[in-house]
């Protein structure tokens, strides 16, 4: 592993370790994507091969079958505690994608998240956001606290400095903790190969096309390429201008489409 993967690495699991020690009720939440599963690579080499905390999958039921038969396949296989949180009320009413992608993403991930936190009485989640994804998320802190009704105050957050981080809150606030915040897409998938990670297939090519970023199946997009390891995945990254997530429809919605979403819970 090169300086840089290794530095990243380090500060990761400091602050993983950090949000462990400090807040009672602590899990990941993981969406079967790369940067989910990076993290909680790091969280099992932070807790010498056990991740001590339980995993948090909000399940829109429009995740193609092969993603979460690969999730139950994943978390059997490894040991892991699992919560599936979904919005049966939102779905039994009929909510999908027909009835407006923001409307449907609040209701099936954002609302179907605040449920399982309040059900599950989880005080903060470690979530595998990055900074150059896309550019609410290049506003957000290492801990961002939420408000009683999770709503995400990026006009006002807590300033972070020296790797001083707001952890020390009544158990009453809610918290997202970015422990890969700092990370790019590249030195993503240069570490999953470092560390050989295990990736759902769905980002390697198949008939000329491969997922740069997965979530529901009405709703993202592949695109053309011939990368079938994460050694060319690597490769593409270095010659493509194209945005990460430009096959994710509800970012297409409206200007501002993501934000207004992060700014009600949305991960």
């Amino acid at each position: 592993m090169d300086k840089n993967l290794k530095d990243l690495e380090n500060e990761s699991i400091f602050i993983i370790r950090e949000a462990y020690a400090k807040v009672k009720d602590l899990a990941l939440l993981w969406s079967m994507g790369k940067d989910s599963t990076v993290l909680l690579h790091l969280v099992k080499k932070a807790f010498m091969g056990h991740c001590p905390i339980p995993l948090i999958h909000v399940d829109e039921s429009y995740e193609p079958e092969e993603m979460t038969n690969w999730r139950d396949d994943y978390v059997k296989r490894h040991g892991l505690r699992l919560i599936v949180g979904q919005n049966k009320q939102a779905l039994a009413d009929g909510m999908g994608p027909h009835m407006g992608r923001l409307v449907c993403c609040n209701a099936l991930k954002t609302v179907a998240l605040h449920q399982t936190v309040k059900e599950h009485k989880i005080q903060a989640l470690l979530v595998g956001i990055r900074r150059d994804e896309e550019g609410s998320r290049g506003k957000e802190r290492v801990v961002s606290p939420r408000s009683a009704g999770g709503e995400w105050m990026y006009k006002d957050q807590p300033a972070e400095i020296w790797n001083y981080y707001n952890l020390h809150t009544p158990k009453d606030v809610h918290l997202r903790v970015h422990p890969i915040l700092h990370w790019t897409e590249l030195a993503i998938w240069e570490y999953i190969l470092s560390e050989s990670i295990e990736i759902i297939p769905l980002y390697f090519s198949r008939n000329g096309m491969r997922y740069r970023s997965l979530g529901c199946a009405p709703c993202t997009g592949a695109f053309p390429s011939q990368a079938s390891s994460v050694e060319e995945i690597i490769e593409e990254l270095k010659l493509s201008n194209d945005s990460e997530r430009a096959g994710r429809a509800h970012d297409q919605e409206e200007m501002y489409a993501l934000q207004k979403l992060r700014k009600t819970g949305f991960m």
